[in-house]
């Protein structure tokens, strides 16, 4: 799975995003795991329930998913690294993508007519 995760040098450009949290009851998450789990879900479409073991539990990973996205935090994250990139001439401020590939739709956006009963176009005499 090291291809989904950040490497060093990605993961320093965000790290600042994440406070150090007092030590009080239960140990906090590894934030770089539960990015590097997001990355995974996202990057493969998966089920959040399909989310390997290493990644630590899937519940956990997907109630940080929710909090980051409702309070602008992975918003941020994305507008950072847009900008540290941006420095890199290979970036294309144009160009966006989006892989179809993982985006679902419905069985009836197929295209295919309804089933309905044909009748024969010819008549008798």
């Amino acid at each position: 799975m090291a291809r989904h995760k950040l490497t060093d040098e990605q993961w320093e450009c965000i790290e600042s995003f994440f406070k150090k949290r007092a030590k009080t009851g239960r140990p906090p998450a590894n934030r770089r795991q539960v990015m590097d789990a997001i990355l995974w879900i996202v990057r493969t479409g998966a089920p959040w329930r399909d989310l390997p073991e290493e990644f630590g539990p899937w519940q956990t990973v997907y109630h940080h998913f929710n909090q980051w996205s409702s309070n602008g935090k992975l918003n941020k994250i994305l507008s950072h690294l847009k900008q540290a990139m941006s420095d890199s001439e290979s970036f294309d401020h144009e160009l966006w993508c989006i892989d179809g590939t993982v985006v679902r739709a419905a069985r009836c956006a197929a295209g295919g007519g309804k089933k309905t009963i044909r009748r024969s176009l010819t008549t008798t005499h």
